[in-house]
Parts: structure tokens; C-alpha cells; sequence
């Protein structure tokens, strides 16, 4: 872009072009002269003197818009540049600011180790300012990092299997353990002494933390049990329907994960319409309810079919228990928000889903999609309207934060930059 300075010459230059180029007016022939100057400047009293200033020559009105057009590039340069400045000046007083907190924070560990330990300083000082490796410092003060704890507490056929696979690939390269509660049955309700014994173990194995805990698992309440620390809970959710016609068909003809597995109702060759128009169990809308009962949790109402006290119970756990809730549909963006979230577990899981070979990924074997006759037919019952409330909830919630926590530039979504920062920080340290 031409600088202010250039394009106020380039328009001078060009209005002289202009001038020099036009013609020049032919004066009139007359026996009458001009007074001549005298030598310094004087005139001849026969005559006036001429005026020194030359005739003022009007501009083409195409030299005026040139003006005009290359001082209003100069305006908006300068506006560009200035604009420019102020977001420096932005980023160094958050640069600034920052760096003030981390100051104050490292003193005030300092002060407190000093009165705990005194001649420990100078160790809490090079771990502080080191940053990185194991959970605890030099002055035995754990890294809250190297002390969590995330339960994905699944639901059967809704990618989890999926997800799980990326949380596997990622756990070498981002040091933390991965461990899968595996169930009786696969009974997602647990008696209430195996309930005590989980949240004991999940919050004092130091050895498998930083922790990914995965299974099928309504939810648990671990402050019931007196637990210091509560982990943090992520899960994701289908469509109802569609949940249930890929569960019909995993029961019969299994997947691409473990294609040779013998499946429950292996050899049953019926259709999902077939068994809906002849009121098969298997396909029944009590089937329907499923997710409502794993966010609610443990209590007997949950697993209540048609409960509105267990959809509303799912509800409030799903707002104030869970981290966040993605959706099957958008799996992507689930991912993209998890490493946002918890880069310590997650950070790789976005590129791994997009660039990866997606061995990852299952898909459920034989799957046919139902007529829309099916579909209507489920969608009359009771139960399915509640499911699909929750399902519709959830999806809110996640296009929330989604919206506050991404942007969108060239067809993908881009986590956005820390919009915070602390100042008038008080009192002042010297």
C-alpha cells in the first residue's frame, strides 16, 4: 500500500502532468505592450505594474478525483496503521499483565513455603519457574494437572467406542493412563458398596494419574461419598432413533472393529422395520430409554421408563456435573472442543481424527436405515418424546458453548485465544 507521503506527491505529480500537458490560452494580438519591468524589481509610472502571481489555472475534474482518491488511500493507511498500534499496545498490556501475575503467584508460593519450610526457596523458585515435568515439585506441592481425573461414563452406540480409540492413540504421547471399567453384564448401575469402592479408587490410585476412566456407567455422585475431589465428567449423545437402529443391528451383525466376535442375536436376519411392524422387544420404544437414565444416575426413578423426574434430573446434571456433551452427528467439533478443554489428555485428537488413518473409527455392520412408516410409528410413543427432549437439550447446550469457544475460518472451526487478562492488580509489589 502506498505510505501517506507517496500518494499526496503521486497526486501533485499528476495535477502538474495535467497542467503542463493542457493547452496553453493564445493571447490577443494588440499594438498595445505590457509595461516591461524596470532592473529591481520596479515598474514604468506610463503603466501599472502586472501582478507577480501567474493566472491561476482551474484543474480537470479528473485530476480532482485523482486528488481526492489518493488522499483518501493516505486516510485509510494511516487509519490501518493506527488500528495496528493499538492492538500492540493491547497485547503487550496483557504481555504485562500476565507476567505481574505470575510474579505475584511465585512470591506468594515462596511466602508460603517459607513459613512452612524455611531454606526450601530456592527449590520452589527453579521448579516454578521451570514449568514443566513431573506432578510434584520440589517442595512436595502437586500440579493440579498431574492430579486429574476424567470419566467418560459412555453410552452404548454413540461413537464412544470411536472417541475412546483417540483417547488410546494419544495416552503414550501425552503421559497419562487410560483404564476401562468393564461391568458385569456390562450393567451400567453399580450396587452401592461397588460405588464407595470406585470413587476410592479412582481418587486415591495416584499411580494412574493422570487418569482417562471409560465404561458403560450411569452417572455417580462423588461428593455423596465424601470424595475430596470430583472428577470431570464428559460424554456424548445420539439421536434416539438412530442410537437404537444401530444398537438393533450391533447385536446381530457386530462391526468393522471386531468383525470375527459373535454377537448376542447373531443369525437373526430380521430388519429393524420388519420388527417394528410385528412389535418385536428388541426394537420396542421402552428400548428408547437409555441416556435419560445415564445422566440422571443411580437413584431407582431414573431407571423409571417415561420418569419426567429422571428427564429433568438428567438435565440438571448434564448443566452442573458435566464438563461438556457433544453429539454423535457432530463428532468433530466434540473433538476440537476436548482439546480446547483439556489439552493436557487431548492435545493431537483433532489432528489425529482429520489426517489420521482412522482406525479409530467403527461402524456398526448391516446397518439399514428405516422407512419413515417406522420412524412416525416410534416417534407416537411417550418415551420417545422425553428422549428426544433431552437429546434436543443437550444439543443446545453444545451449540452454546461451541459459539463462545470457536470461530470459523476457511470451512473449519479454530478454538479462540485467551480473551482475558488481570490488571489493577493491588497491592503493588516492589
Amino acid at each position: 500500500m502506498v505510505g501517506p507521503l507517496g500518494a499526496l506527491r503521486l497526486s501533485e505529480r499528476m495535477a502538474q502532468d495535467s497542467l503542463s500537458s493542457s493547452p496553453q490560452p493564445v493571447r490577443p494580438t494588440s499594438s498595445v505592450q505590457s509595461p516591461a519591468p524596470l532592473a529591481g524589481g520596479g515598474c514604468r509610472r506610463s503603466a501599472p505594474c502586472a501582478p507577480r502571481m501567474a493566472v491561476v489555472r482551474t484543474m480537470p475534474g479528473k485530476v480532482q478525483m485523482a486528488a481526492a482518491a489518493a488522499f483518501s488511500l493516505a486516510l485509510l493507511y494511516l487509519g490501518s496503521q493506527v488500528q495496528r498500534l493499538e492492538e500492540s499496545k493491547s497485547k503487550l498490556e496483557r504481555a504485562v499483565a500476565l507476567h505481574q501475575v505470575r510474579a505475584i503467584e511465585q512470591r506468594h508460593t515462596l511466602d508460603v513455603v517459607a513459613r512452612r519450610e524455611p531454606g526450601v526457596q530456592a527449590a520452589v523458585a527453579d521448579g516454578a519457574s521451570s514449568g514443566a515435568g513431573g506432578g510434584v515439585g520440589a517442595a512436595g506441592m502437586a500440579n493440579p494437572e498431574e492430579d486429574a481425573i476424567v470419566l467418560y461414563n459412555r453410552v452404548p452406540k454413540t461413537g464412544s467406542t470411536s472417541f475412546t480409540n483417540i483417547a488410546y492413540d494419544l495416552c503414550a504421547r501425552n503421559k497419562y493412563h487410560v483404564l476401562h471399567i468393564n461391568t458385569s453384564k456390562n450393567n451400567p448401575v453399580m450396587s452401592l458398596q461397588d460405588q464407595a469402592r470406585f470413587v476410592k479408587n479412582v481418587t486415591l490410585w495416584k499411580e494412574r494419574k493422570p487418569g482417562f476412566y471409560h465404561g458403560h456407567l450411569a452417572f455417580m455422585d462423588f461428593s455423596k461419598f465424601g470424595a475430596p475431589k470430583k472428577p470431570l465428567y464428559i460424554n456424548i449423545i445420539r439421536d434416539p432413533i438412530d442410537r437404537l437402529v444401530s444398537y438393533y443391528y450391533f447385536l446381530r451383525f457386530g462391526d468393522d472393529y471386531r468383525p470375527g466376535l459373535r454377537r448376542r442375536k447373531q443369525g437373526d436376519k430380521k430388519t429393524f422395520d420388519e420388527c417394528v411392524l410385528e412389535g418385536g422387544p428388541d426394537c420396542a420404544p421402552e428400548r428408547l430409554w437409555l441416556q435419560i437414565p445415564f445422566f440422571c444416575g443411580h437413584s431407582a426413578e431414573c431407571w423409571n421408563v417415561g420418569s419426567h423426574w429422571a428427564l429433568e434430573q438428567a438435565k440438571l446434571n448434564l448443566v452442573n456435573e458435566y464438563l461438556i456433551v457433544g453429539t454423535t452427528e457432530e463428532l468433530e467439533d466434540f473433538i476440537l472442543m476436548v482439546e480446547a478443554i483439556l489439552p493436557r489428555f487431548f492435545k493431537g485428537a483433532t489432528e489425529l481424527f482429520r489426517k489420521g488413518k482412522r482406525s479409530h473409527l467403527r461402524r456398526t455392520s448391516e446397518k439399514k436405515q428405516p422407512m419413515a412408516d417406522t420412524v412416525r410409528r416410534l416417534q407416537q410413543s411417550g418415551i420417545w418424546k422425553l428422549e428426544q427432549e433431552f437429546y434436543e437439550f443437550a444439543r443446545e447446550q453444545f451449540a452454546f458453548v461451541r459459539a463462545h469457544a470457536v470461530r470459523e475460518r476457511d470451512g473449519e472451526l479454530i478454538p479462540l485465544a485467551q480473551s482475558f487478562f488481570y490488571e489493577k492488580i493491588y497491592p503493588k509489589q516492589a
